[in-house]
């Protein structure tokens, strides 16, 4: 019986909306993430005010850290054109992660009663999917300017013709794996304090929500983490020429001449 009056209290998906030009906005998910990019925003202009060439300060050595980090996995995933992919993969990855730990202020006029007013945005499907979209489109641009027309359209025919369905489904599965992982995981955290707190008494919800959501920081950071990584590595793959090298005529060696 208590199973199914949590069943009717809990509602999933359920935002304050606004319409405009015919759009439904929800007011929460617009919030948070705008506050999620005001946060990274104020970060990264407060360490450029403060950047010096001496003993760098905390927020520097952060900073620091951080991008030097990304340039090694780059380094690695790419080679050295990949340098000019750190600031993205940088910018999305502390985005993400600043976007997924706004879910751990208790911003609930009711816990277990009312909605949090300031709910992670990467826990709706529409801001993983929008950045998804933007990766993997700027992949395919680069993938262009990198191979070429003929070599970007031939990609798909390794390493043979045959496989060609095959390779056109992975590509347009990418953004959805890319969206669905990072969705899936930051709801369900999510979704869990919510049937918490509406099955456990009043009392031992706050013991809950104690035990949960370090573990729930450490989820929203790994999948900061991973969406970050698959952005690089898809870069990496894009821009790869092993199929033109595996099959290019490989010059003879020039004879070695002869001494008595």
């Amino acid at each position: 019986m208590k199973l199914l009056t949590a069943a009717k209290a809990i509602h999933v998906g359920v935002h304050p909306t606004v319409h405009v030009l015919g759009l439904t906005i929800d007011v929460d998910i617009v919030t948070s993430t705008v506050l999620a990019a005001v946060i990274l925003l104020a970060l990264g202009f407060r360490m450029r005010a403060r950047a010096t060439d001496g003993v760098p300060g905390k927020l520097q050595l952060f900073w620091e850290v951080v991008v030097e980090q990304v340039s090694e996995l780059a380094d690695s995933a790419v080679g050295p054109e990949g340098r000019r992919f750190v600031p993205i993969g940088v910018t999305l990855g502390l985005f993400i992660l600043i976007a997924n730990w706004i879910g751990f202020i208790p911003s609930a006029l009711q816990p277990g009663v009312s909605s949090d007013i300031l709910p992670a945005p990467t826990g709706d499907v529409n801001l993983p999917l929008a950045m998804a979209l933007l990766v993997i489109v700027w992949v395919h641009i680069e993938s262009l300017r990198a191979r070429g027309l003929r070599g970007y359209l031939r990609h798909y025919v390794k390493p043979y013709a045959a496989l060609a369905p095959i390779n056109v489904i992975e590509e347009i599965t990418k953004p959805i794996t890319l969206t669905f992982r990072l969705f899936g995981n930051i709801f369900s955290g999510g979704l869990m304090v919510l049937v918490m707190t509406t099955l456990l008494p009043i009392y031992v919800v706050p013991f809950g929500e104690v035990i949960w959501k370090p573990f729930d920081l450490f989820i929203g950071a790994i999948q900061a983490f991973i969406f970050m990584l698959l952005t690089i590595l898809y870069f990496g793959m894009a821009m790869s020429h092993e199929d033109a090298e595996a099959h290019a005529p490989v010059a003879p060696e020039a004879p070695v001449p002869s001494t008595l």
